[in-house]
């Protein structure tokens, strides 16, 4: 299997390289990821100016862009050989509940799986991770298991990992998305000109973070492994929508 490895934290942040060492042992891989961090980026794509990727090795690539902007250049056309999956990480730092929203690392895995690839996404549960290589063995574990089943091909896995040893890892949960108390205020700074900045709050505490939650299962040392999907529709409000809308109409 020829695995693309990809990230939002950039090509040269310890988690990538930890993850494609631990990958290339069993299976084929590229990267292709961001020349700098580019977390919180989310779904964003590059579209007023030309892209630049500078090869650093065989089959590994930089790109002066965003996460989606990498891996959708890998599968269209970079790679001389087409991936057979993505995945993205190791991200440092947690991508749980409604961090999925502006997420990188969520974002490549997304765009892998909008080309039609399975797509995985892994993070660390700190932003400052000693345990990069429990995250790596998580991801192992997980594609022995993956071989012998099957997903449904909308789907996307994002794995969220404590950051222990993985003899202290208890197992895999299969969870739900948490979410989190609303973020705390932006932060007002002078430049040294006198004008103000502004720096985006840190994201709020966990609010829904009971048993099934990702956030529980990493907190009592599980790797929470939660479905995501790019359809967002919601369904079951589709029926008031249309009688809604046609007491509207007439």
């Amino acid at each position: 299997m020829h695995i693309l490895v990809s990230n939002d934290d950039g090509y040269r942040a310890p988690g990538i390289a930890v993850l494609a060492n631990a990958l290339s042992v069993e299976y084929e891989i590229s990267i292709v990821a961001p020349e700098r961090n580019c977390s919180g980026a989310s779904n964003s794509l590059t579209l007023e100016r030309g892209l630049r990727a500078c090869q650093i090795a065989e089959n590994s690539f930089y790109v002066d862009g965003t996460p989606t902007d990498t891996v959708h250049l890998a599968v269209t056309g970079l790679l001389k050989k087409m991936p057979d999956m993505v995945i993205s990480g190791i991200n440092a730092g947690a991508n749980m509940g409604d961090d999925v929203l502006y997420s990188g690392t969520i974002a490549a895995a997304m765009e892998g799986r909008h080309l039609g690839l399975p797509a995985i996404a892994v993070s660390m549960n700190s932003y400052m991770p000693a345990h990069f290589d429990t995250a790596a063995k998580a991801v192992l574990q997980l594609l022995k298991t993956l071989n012998k089943g099957s997903f449904a091909a909308s789907t996307i896995l994002n794995v969220n990992v404590p950051d222990i040893p993985w003899a202290d890892i208890k197992g895999f949960k299969a969870t739900r998305l948490g979410n989190r108390h609303k973020s705390e205020g932006m932060i007002m700074q002078r430049d040294p000109r006198g004008d103000p900045m502004y720096w985006i709050g840190p994201p709020g505490e966990a609010q829904d973070a009971g048993e099934g939650t990702d956030f529980y299962a990493v907190t009592q040392h599980y790797v929470s492994v939660t479905p995501l999907q790019i359809d967002l529709t919601r369904y079951d409000s589709l029926a008031e929508l249309e009688n809604w809308l046609m007491i509207q109409h007439y």
